[in-house]
């Protein structure tokens, strides 16, 4: 079935092209981005329950951007009385031309911006889902996912304890300019197990799995393949060692693909910090930044992911974008105002927190595009080395392309065969343009995931998604 469009947002579309005609008079630029976005967290472990009708994505409310000789202002509010408008309208326009009056009176610096272009659009998208969290049944999934970390205590050696957790969100988006009306309505959902046990020292190891995509709560159900997973990765995490520090050969899976694409060329070709000359990515546009095999996309259009909006906060049609091409960095992403400033094209990848939260440059689908060889040739190629799994975190400096990525596990390979010893953690350090030039094979299969989110910095939380194939470099790991 289609998600269906939020019939709020539909019952004050009228008031809210109202105020932006309103505001067009006084205004060069009007827009209003409208959200209704709902879903529920359920949590179930041996120790504690919750059940809550909130996401990181779930919100309603409204945010109004106007431009006026150059200076920008924005302002948020929650509700508006579709029958009687006119006292919000008036406390905007009174609020605005406030900001707007110490914008010119400020000493601090600020950006003349020319005004955002407004083509003539309409549209109206409905996603496909199965189920929709608003109706789902919530008992039931309670039950479920209480069965797994029952299950879990049961079979993955010396638990402590197993948790079961589940979230669904169903997005409603707005956005109503003087020449634009774009609505959209989509749903996804993720779900994880984590189990703690531990080892014969005492220190405590966690074995985590997700599943995650665009779709509703039917999505849930993939965690019974991934209970199935728990007991070896945990018997793996028990009896891992430390590893040797030093400089190997590895081979990433494609969730430490994602995140090596997610830190590498993430944050840094996010092209809002260009126009702050703080990311190293603007220097080398149009050279070369990995192998011949590198090449990487970028984009809501990417995938069907749990990012896969029809277009961006800002009203900017999602994209796909050819960051890499063959080893060559061509473009970064942008968000509508940066765009301006950089005299070239937003990407759709304007993104906020939340309507209450600015919009910037921001990630949806990073991806490496696949190769050419089979996982077993790969694995075939490796003298000595790791094969990495199990994202636990990473981070990077846009500034000097330094990257650190903090890995659950690593299996030893030597002569081209796994030998069974399992390290755990692995923390891989390098410099990205090396990370990325010593790329010598990529497989044919590509994975995406998008359990958990991205911040700018440490806040403005979203949604987004990474992957790839399996790929074969070297690394310095620790």
């Amino acid at each position: 079935m289609k998600a269906p469009f939020s019939p709020y947002l539909n019952r004050i579309a009228p008031c809210i092209k109202q105020l932006v005609a309103s505001l067009s008079e006084e205004y060069d630029y009007v827009s209003i981005l409208s959200t209704d976005s709902v879903g529920f967290t359920v949590q179930m472990s041996q120790r504690s329950k919750s059940v809550t009708n909130s996401t990181m994505t779930t919100e309603r409310g409204n945010v109004v951007r106007v431009c006026r000789d150059g200076l920008y202002s924005e302002y948020a509010f929650n509700e508006i009385d579709p029958d009687h408008p006119e006292t919000t309208i008036q406390e905007i326009r009174r609020t605005l031309g406030r900001q707007m009056d110490i914008l010119r009176k400020t000493s601090s610096p600020v950006y003349l911006t020319g005004i955002l272009p407004d083509e003539p659009l309409e549209l109206f998208v409905e996603k496909e889902t199965e189920r929709l969290p608003e109706t789902d049944k919530l008992e039931q999934l309670v039950a479920f996912l209480q069965s797994l970390s029952d299950r879990g205590m049961e079979t993955i050696p010396h638990a402590l304890d197993c948790n079961a957790r589940g979230m669904s969100t169903h997005i409603s988006k707005m956005f109503i300019s003087k020449n634009r009306f774009l609505r959209q309505s989509y749903v996804y959902t993720e779900g994880t197990l984590a189990a703690f046990a531990p080892n014969e020292a005492g220190e405590m190891k966690t074995a985590y799995k997700g599943v995650s995509g665009l779709g509703g709560p039917e999505i849930l159900d993939r965690l019974e393949d991934v209970l199935a997973q728990m007991p070896k990765l945990m018997e793996e995490l028990l009896g891992s060692e430390k590893i040797v520090p030093g400089e190997y050969e590895i081979i990433t899976d494609p969730g430490i693909t994602g995140l090596i694409a997610h830190e590498a060329f993430g944050h840094g070709v996010e092209m809002d910090m260009f126009v702050k000359e703080r990311a190293l990515g603007a220097q080398y546009i149009g050279q070369r930044v990995g192998s011949d095999l590198v090449t990487m996309h970028e984009g809501a259009r990417c995938e069907e992911s749990v990012t896969a909006y029809a277009f961006d906060d800002e009203g900017t049609l999602a994209g796909d974008v050819t960051e890499i091409d063959c080893g060559i960095l061509r473009t970064g992403i942008c968000d509508a105002l940066s765009a301006l400033r950089l005299g070239s094209q937003p990407t759709g990848n304007g993104k906020r927190e939340n309507f209450a939260h600015k919009a910037y440059t921001r990630m949806t689908n990073t991806i490496f595009d696949s190769g050419t060889a089979s996982f077993q040739e790969m694995l075939a190629s490796v003298k000595h080395g790791y094969l990495l799994s199990g994202t636990e975190s990473g981070m990077e400096d846009p500034k000097h392309w330094g990257i650190q990525c903090i890995i659950s596990r690593g299996y030893e390979i030597k002569d081209g065969k796994l030998t069974g010893k399992v390290v755990s953690p692995v923390i891989m350090t390098g410099y990205v343009p090396d990370l990325l030039g010593n790329i010598t094979m990529a497989s044919t299969d590509r994975v995406v995931e998008g359990n958990g989110g991205c911040g700018k910095g440490y806040k403005e939380w979203v949604k987004v998604a990474d992957g790839g194939p399996y790929l074969k470099t070297k690394a310095r790991l620790g």
